[in-house]
């Protein structure tokens, strides 16, 4: 099994209603998908799509860095590509190369006969007895910013199955956030839990004065609260509340493994194109869970080619929480049908491989100067 061809798509895909992330307002999408193909036939994809502020490469970077890593891997087997690939750690263009290891490991499982979930897991069972598809994902809800929701979009979140709801805070006044979430907690069935996301919005002291004024309310997790977080800083804010507290964007500016080491937080937010790949995400998550901290796999509102590729991760790790990928809905259009979700759960099927099948009615076409054979 020999890399045959690869040729690079672009997309953009509009969202429904704008998405506020740590550094940027976006209202679509954009991105390239890569496909790989065998010499034997098999095609295999890839989802590269950097996000302004968060924590990846531009996208002429993403481009140059496709451009490069691509053409060196024409006719060598999967396995030998994979080696070849700069080291996550030294990789300028992580989310370039997340989108090609995606698509190599893809053959690599199609090749085993394995799902993806089950090749990353280390499942090495004979294609026969692996009929089975990965284990349920537990996702959250992706509800938006927490002053644009009422009582009703509580309540639709909670019947459709989420047990765990998030929302983003540290848009309003501190007094008025905390007065929506109290307003929310009112709506709350039992057994379902918030979790918010700061996007670093807090200067240390408001971020303290946002968790004493929360202590009783139903919150799981408090994400990136810290507008200039360092591990001191994080340390001593977690251990004044009993709320998770867990950064994302901040992984890569912080010294991993004193943040682990120190159990300074106790979760991290992962997302694969962040961190270079599959992989290396799934090794960063299995390394924090041996220290005692927890781990959520994410999106940064990918199309169903990353969220699938994500929820391999998470159906690997497979850890028992709820993590952040249930965004499909934000999407107008998409580049292929993401994975089905019902009553909380992302549900993964038993095809080899990642499993993605691209939308044909989106005639994908190759971008010139990035197509090799």
């Amino acid at each position: 099994m020999k890399l045959a061809a690869a040729s690079i798509h672009p997309y953009r895909l509009p969202l429904r209603s704008p998405w506020l992330t740590a550094g940027a307002r976006v209202a679509e999408r954009c991105g390239w998908l890569l496909c790989l193909q065998d010499d034997s036939g098999r095609r295999a994809y890839g989802d590269c799509a950097p996000l302004p502020g968060s924590g990846g490469e531009s996208a002429p970077a993403a481009a140059q860095a496709l451009r490069s890593l691509l053409p060196p891997l024409i006719g060598l087997t999967a396995r030998t590509a994979i080696e070849r690939l700069e080291p996550d750690g030294d990789c300028p263009a992580p989310v370039a190369r997340c989108a090609v290891e995606t698509a190599l490991l893809d053959l690599l499982a199609q090749d085993s006969g394995l799902p993806l979930a089950a090749y990353l897991s280390g499942n090495r069972l004979r294609r026969e007895t692996c009929s089975a598809p990965p284990p349920p994902v537990r996702i959250n809800a992706a509800c938006g910013i927490v002053g644009n929701l009422g009582a009703k979009d509580i309540r639709a979140a909670c019947n459709a199955g989420f047990t765990i709801l998030k929302m983003k805070v540290g848009v309003l006044a501190i007094d008025d956030e905390v007065a929506l979430l109290q307003q929310i907690a009112t709506v709350l069935p039992p057994g379902c839990r918030l979790r918010l996301d700061a996007n670093r919005a807090w200067p240390d002291a408001a971020a303290t004065r946002f968790l004493q004024a929360c202590a009783n309310l139903p919150i799981e997790m408090l994400e990136e609260p810290l507008a200039a977080p360092d591990i001191d800083r994080l340390q001593a804010l977690q251990d004044s509340t009993t709320i998770a507290i867990a950064v994302d964007e901040s992984i890569r500016h912080l010294d991993g493994e004193s943040l682990v080491g120190r159990r300074a937080v106790r979760r991290l937010v992962l997302k694969p194109p962040r961190h270079g790949g599959l992989l290396p995400t799934l090794a960063l998550a299995r390394h924090a869970s041996n220290a005692g901290v927890e781990s959520i796999i994410t999106s940064s509102l990918d199309s169903a080619c990353g969220i699938t590729a994500a929820a391999h991760v998470a159906a690997a790790l497979d850890n028992g929480l709820a993590h952040g990928l249930a965004t499909s809905a934000w999407l107008q259009e998409d580049t292929g049908s993401p994975p089905r979700t019902a009553g909380g759960l992302l549900l993964l099927d038993a095809s080899p491989g990642l499993g993605f099948v691209p939308d044909r009615q989106r005639r994908f076409l190759p971008l010139d100067g990035l197509y090799c054979r």
